[in-house]
C-alpha cells in the first residue's frame, strides 16, 4: 500500500500525494456508490429507531417513575445480545449476508408496528412491553453482525475503518435527530406516533439492501456444523491474546460506561426538573458528539496507533462520566455529554476496526459478535444494574461508580501497554493480506 508520498497502492493503481474528502480523506467511503446508498437508507431507518427509543424510554419513566424499568425495557431490547450473537456471528459467515440483514429489518418493522398497534389500542401492559421489545432484540441480534461484516464488502480496503467510523456516525446522527423529532412527537402527538414513524422509516433501508451489490461476493459456505464454527471463532479469538484482553477492556467499559444512556432520563427529570425537550436535546447531544468523533477518529487512526486511542478514549469517557455525575447546570451537561457521545464513538470505533482488520474475512463474521456481545449485549445489563444503584443510592452516584470505573480500566491499558499492543491497523504498515495470516502479537 502506498505511503503518504504516494507511489503505488497494493493493488497497482497509482496514488497522488494529495488527498480528497472522498478519496483517502476523512469521507472516503462514500466515494463508493453502495455504501452511500447504503449509508443513508440506514440513516432514515435508524432517525426512526431513535424517535422511538426516546419515546418510549421517557414513557416507561414518567409513567413508572422507575430508572430499573427504564434499564429494564433497554435490557429487554440488547440482552438477547448476548446469547443469540455467537450463533448470528456463524450464521453471517455462512449465509449471503445481505439476505440476512433483510430478514432482520423485516422483523424489526413488523415489532415497530405492534408497538404503535398497542399504543393505538391503549394496551399498557408491562409485560406485552417488554416482549415486544425482546422480539425487536432478537431480530436485532440476528442481524447486526451480518450488517457489521458487509461494510468492508462495500468499499476498497483501505476505506475499512473510515467504513466502520462513518457507520458509527451514521448511528450516532440519528442518535441526534432520533429524539429531536421525537421530542416534538411526544409534545404535539403521542408515542403510538413515534412508533409508526419508525415502521415507515425501515422501508428505506429495506430499499437500500435490494440495490446494493457487495464488492466482494458471499463466502463459500462451511461444511461444519454450527456449534463447530461458534467453537473455532472462540478458538481463533483465544489464540490472539491481545484480542482477548481488549474485549476485556471493552466489558468492563460497557458494563459501567457505555450503560449511562438509560440514566438520562432519570438526570433530566429528577435531578435538573426538566421535560421531554430537555429530556431529547441532551440525548440527542451524545449523538452529536459521536458525529464529530467519526472524522476525528479516521483523522487520528492515520497517525497514531488505535490502540492508544482506545487508551485515551477510555480516559476521557471515565472524565466526562465524573462531569455528568458532579454537574448540575443543564447546558453544561449538554457539553459534556457531547463530549460522552465522541468518546463513545472513538473507543468503540478503534476498537471494532482493529478486530475486523486482523481478521480473517471467513471469520469476521464470528470475531464481530464477540464484539458485538461486549459491547452492546453487556452494556444492557450494565444498564439495568446502574439504573438499580442509582434508584437505592443516588443517580449521581450511579454515574460516579461507572466514571471511575472507566478511569481503572484506561490506567491499566496505559500501566501495562503489551495487553493490548496488537491493537493497531496492520493494513497501513504492512498490507492487509499479511494481516490474514498473521496471528498474534
Amino acid at each position: 500500500m502506498a505511503d503518504r508520498q504516494g507511489t503505488t497502492n497494493g493493488n497497482g493503481r497509482g496514488e497522488t500525494a494529495s488527498r480528497s474528502l472522498f478519496h483517502g480523506g476523512v469521507l472516503s467511503a462514500f466515494g463508493e456508490r453502495d455504501y452511500a446508498v447504503l449509508w443513508f437508507g440506514a440513516l432514515i431507518s435508524n432517525t426512526g429507531t431513535w424517535v422511538q427509543t426516546a419515546a418510549l424510554l421517557w414513557l416507561i419513566k414518567v409513567v413508572l417513575h422507575s430508572n430499573s424499568w427504564v434499564g429494564a425495557v433497554n435490557m429487554a431490547n440488547f440482552v438477547p445480545v448476548l446469547f443469540l450473537v455467537p450463533l448470528s456471528g456463524s450464521l453471517a459467515d455462512r449465509y449471503d449476508r445481505r439476505l440476512l440483514i433483510l430478514i432482520g429489518q423485516i422483523v424489526m418493522m413488523l415489532g415497530a408496528f405492534a408497538l404503535g398497534v398497542c399504543a393505538s389500542l391503549g394496551v399498557d401492559s408491562k409485560a406485552v412491553i417488554l416482549i415486544t421489545v425482546t422480539i425487536i432484540g432478537i431480530a436485532f441480534a440476528m442481524n447486526f453482525p451480518a450488517w457489521q461484516a458487509i461494510l468492508p464488502d462495500l468499499v476498497p480496503r483501505e476505506d475499512m475503518l473510515n467504513a466502520i467510523a462513518l457507520s458509527s456516525a451514521q448511528w450516532n446522527l440519528a442518535r441526534f435527530v432520533g429524539p429531536v423529532i421525537g421530542a416534538v412527537v411526544l409534545t404535539f402527538f403521542s408515542p403510538a406516533t413515534a412508533f409508526y414513524a419508525n415502521t415507515v422509516s425501515f422501508l428505506f433501508v429495506i430499499g437500500a439492501l435490494l440495490i446494493i451489490n457487495p464488492k466482494r461476493g458471499a463466502i463459500a459456505r462451511p461444511t461444519n456444523t454450527v456449534r463447530h464454527d461458534i467453537w473455532e471463532g472462540w478458538k481463533y479469538v483465544w489464540r490472539r491474546k491481545w484480542m482477548v484482553y481488549l474485549l476485556l477492556a471493552l466489558l468492563f467499559i460497557s458494563f459501567f460506561g457505555f450503560s449511562y444512556i438509560v440514566l438520562i432520563p432519570g438526570l433530566v427529570r429528577d435531578v435538573m426538573h426538566r421535560g421531554a425537550g430537555a429530556y431529547s436535546f441532551l440525548l440527542g447531544m451524545t449523538g452529536l458528539g459521536a458525529v464529530v468523533g467519526a472524522p476525528l477518529v479516521t483523522y487520528l487512526s492515520r497517525r497514531i496507533p488505535e490502540r492508544n486511542i482506545i487508551k485515551a478514549a477510555t480516559l476521557g469517557l471515565g472524565l466526562m462520566l465524573l462531569a455528568f455525575a458532579a454537574v448540575k447546570m443543564y447546558w453544561l451537561s449538554c457539553i459534556v455529554s457531547f463530549g460522552l457521545g465522541a468518546c463513545f464513538l472513538i473507543a468503540g470505533s478503534a476498537t471494532n476496526s482493529v478486530l475486523q482488520g486482523n481478521a480473517a474475512r471467513e471469520m469476521r463474521g464470528r470475531v464481530v459478535s464477540l464484539y458485538i456481545m461486549t459491547f452492546i449485549g453487556v452494556s444492557a445489563v450494565g444498564g439495568q444494574f446502574m439504573g438499580y444503584l442509582s434508584d437505592v443510592r443516588s443517580l449521581p452516584f450511579s454515574l460516579f461508580v461507572g466514571g471511575l470505573a472507566c478511569i481503572v480500566v484506561a490506567a491499566v491499558l496505559i500501566l501495562f501497554p503489551g495487553l493490548i499492543h496488537g491493537a493497531y491497523s496492520i493494513t497501513r504498515e504492512r498490507g492487509f493480506e499479511v494481516g490474514l495470516t498473521t496471528s498474534d502479537s
